[in-house]
């Protein structure tokens, strides 16, 4: 067995024992009932308002502008899910026996990468069939639908990976649910809910240049048919970059305390 199929083979048993935890303890519903939640209040309760610079001037309108928004809030508010579960194992201890078995070292937290990742995708799907069932519609071909499902897949694993960073990082289990709070925000501070333009400056200065803006773009871009212009390329580029720059870390760290 060659060692890249070692490592993919003890990964995939690794995220097995993961799904099973989630089971066990479905904070998942955590992460799908606030995205819904903030579905509802944005749509019916502000969506009059804050719809009414976007065509229409209604809250039909404004839900098709804010269920991008949406999705990527939810995999943004996801990224606690794989720091919680990273740190909790390095916390019980079984880290130390998983050094004693007969298993690939990466794949602990490739285990937890993939596990989390399916949980991810699950709570978009969820969110976005809730949004449907509201009234959303996109007029993307399928090919559309694919992409912006393809582009929510990547920007979850750079941040699943960022996720197991954290985790590794943490002091505890209650470190590693705070770190990703800002995070958490960045969607927020972008333009999933309301344009930059209507922003002061300096908040639009930042929201342009943050990474879940060019992602909520072109997820939009590919559910309603409209040109990708340059953010395609920003989320390949931030996607890739945070998903590097995040697995280095997490194994950097990781090994460091893996020789303790």
């Amino acid at each position: 067995m060659s060692a890249f199929v070692q490592v993919l083979s003890d990964s995939l048993t690794m995220s097995r024992r993961n799904l099973v935890h989630a089971l066990r303890y479905p904070v998942i519903m955590y992460f799908i009932a606030i995205p819904v939640v903030f579905l509802v209040l944005f749509v019916y309760v502000l969506g009059g308002t804050l719809g009414a610079g976007l065509p229409g001037a209604d809250a039909a309108s404004y839900l098709e502008y804010v269920v991008p928004g949406i999705l990527l809030f939810t995999v943004a508010g996801a990224v606690s899910g794989p720091a919680i579960s990273v740190a909790q194992d390095l916390t019980e201890g079984i880290i130390a026996r998983f050094r004693t078995m007969d298993i690939a070292r990466s794949a602990v937290l490739g285990g937890h990468v993939i596990g989390n990742l399916l949980q991810m995708v699950l709570a978009v799907l969820v969110v976005l069939g809730v949004a449907v069932l509201m009234g959303f519609r996109a007029p993307a071909p399928f090919w559309g639908w694919v992409g912006a499902v393809a582009v929510l897949v990547l920007v979850a694993f750079s941040m699943c990976w960022l996720g197991v960073a954290f985790g590794v990082y943490a002091k505890g289990i209650e470190s590693a649910s705070n770190l990703p709070m800002p995070i958490m925000m960045l969607p927020l501070l972008g333009s999933g809910f309301v344009p930059t333009e209507s922003m002061p400056l300096w908040l639009q200065t930042f929201a342009d240049v943050q990474p879940f803006t060019p992602f909520t773009e072109t997820v939009r871009a590919l559910l309603f048919a409209t040109p990708l212009g340059m953010n395609g390329w920003l989320t390949l580029a931030w996607s890739v970059g945070i998903a590097a720059a995040s697995w280095l870390w997490a194994r950097h760290l990781y090994e460091r305390k893996s020789v303790r």
